[in-house]
């Protein structure tokens, strides 16, 4: 039976494709495989949504990750991020594998905490343990199994002022396939690429170095497959969870409504009351209104955002409620409005202060040089390519998702099928990749 490896790579655009032809070992994936050249993410693209998205097949709104952050109501600011597989509604695709017999290995996915996988290493972003070592709060959300056989060789990754969770990553993920046997599905997720754009921009040297460095990675992992021998009977797919694109300056929202009157904050710049207030998703926001039973209220926000439309500085293009981002995107949860400019500029989320701009914060998620978080008619699109003994070679297909000018029940349908294809549904999606003459 053939094995299935995802190489993941955070941020990874469509207009990558390009220059990773010219890589020797992306192209000898692009070479010899088949190609989705464009893939719409899912909104908000956010890299928790996203790949939550990727392992169920399902919208945000159906599996709950709405937000890198845990948001909830109340105007709560700078919440926890997603941590536990528990979090997510619904059966992903390991978890199907597993039903149907399958070992499974996921490496630093995610929203993958306390997962019932064969191998389990959850993502961890080194600058926010919280107070916690990585051994500590690892020891409660990975595989005891890779924790006593891996965690104690590599943990130096993950510690010091030049830790990487890459390496982290891809020094677990060579000792798996080395010490063996291969695991039926396994996930490598990789996100030094969206750190370099966030902090330098899409088109960056830096940008172009660290996808050449994923290069360097996966032909590392193309070597060990070799050696082992299992090379020809693994399916490999390269993808991205979404773009990234480069803005000149975040309108402070918060500051905003606090103009307004919408929204106060106490001495030390923290919210103290709120009738709206808007949470970032780079760029997009989640705007919640403090009682959207109260129409009065719900009517008053509404006319505030629409009027942002109109604003030369502003230029909303966007203005949904919650109806309207469910029928169009599938997208729900603890907001009442979903907003996005036409300009390059991103949203912070920061109440305090004068001042209703800022400028570009480098390495920022939310509002660095570039960013994302948004819907995909604004922001630069993913891709999506594989190889192996069950894929199509030659097959192309130059755009996935892209929704129909209306938003009827028929045409929701086949997107949801669409997108489900391409993110991985079930355990047959190389199978159907292969059957499908669009593919």
């Amino acid at each position: 039976m053939s094995k299935v490896l995802v190489f993941c790579i955070d941020a990874l655009c469509a207009s990558d494709v390009a220059r990773m032809r010219r890589m020797p070992h992306f192209a000898q994936i692009l070479e010899r495989g088949a190609l989705v050249e464009k893939i719409e993410p899912v909104l908000p693209a956010l890299t928790y949504t996203c790949h939550t998205s990727i392992l169920t097949g399902t919208y945000a709104g159906r599996h709950g990750i709405v937000h890198n952050e845990k948001m909830t109501r109340g105007g709560h600011l700078d919440a926890p991020w997603y941590c536990m597989k528990s979090d997510v509604r619904g059966k992903t695709l390991l978890d199907i594998a597993r039903e149907n017999g399958l070992t499974t290995c996921s490496l630093s996915w995610p929203v993958s905490g306390g997962a019932d996988y064969t191998m389990n290493m959850p993502m961890i972003v080194p600058y926010s343990y919280q107070g916690y070592q990585p051994q500590q709060w690892l020891e409660h959300t990975a595989t005891a199994n890779l924790m006593d056989r891996y965690f104690y060789k590599h943990g130096r990754y993950l510690m010091g002022p030049t830790r990487s969770l890459d390496l982290f990553t891809m020094a677990l993920a060579l000792d798996i396939l080395e010490d063996g046997p291969q695991p039926d599905i396994m996930l490598v997720k990789l996100c030094d690429l969206d750190s370099a754009r966030h902090t330098y921009g899409v088109e960056s040297e830096q940008a172009e170095t660290q996808l050449r460095m994923h290069d360097e990675q996966l032909g590392a992992i193309l070597e060990c497959l070799r050696r082992k021998g299992t090379l020809d009977e693994t399916n490999i797919i390269v993808l991205g969870d979404h773009g990234q694109t480069d803005i000149r300056d975040a309108f402070l929202m918060n500051v905003y409504f606090r103009r307004l009157g919408l929204l106060t904050v106490n001495a030390d710049g923290k919210i103290a009351s709120f009738d709206a207030v808007c949470h970032s998703t780079g760029l997009a926001a989640l705007i919640e209104v403090r009682d959207p039973d109260d129409a009065a209220l719900m009517a008053r926000v509404h006319d505030v955002l629409e009027a942002l439309r109109h604003d030369p500085d502003v230029q909303l293009s966007m203005v949904l409620d919650a109806a309207e981002a469910q029928a169009r995107y599938g997208l729900s949860g603890p907001f009442d409005f979903v907003v996005e400019s036409s300009l390059p500029i991103a949203f912070g989320e920061y109440p305090a202060g004068d001042t209703l701009w800022r400028s570009c914060q480098p390495g920022d998620k939310k509002t660095g040089v570039a960013t994302h978080g948004g819907s995909p008619a604004r922001e630069e699109v993913t891709t999506f390519f594989a190889a192996g003994p069950d894929v199509r070679p030659g097959a192309r297909q130059p755009l996935h998702g892209r929704r129909s000018a209306h938003h009827g029940r028929h045409a929701r349908a086949d997107d949801a099928r669409c997108r489900r294809r391409t993110h991985f549904r079930n355990i047959e999606v190389i199978r159907t990749c292969r059957s499908n003459s669009n593919i």
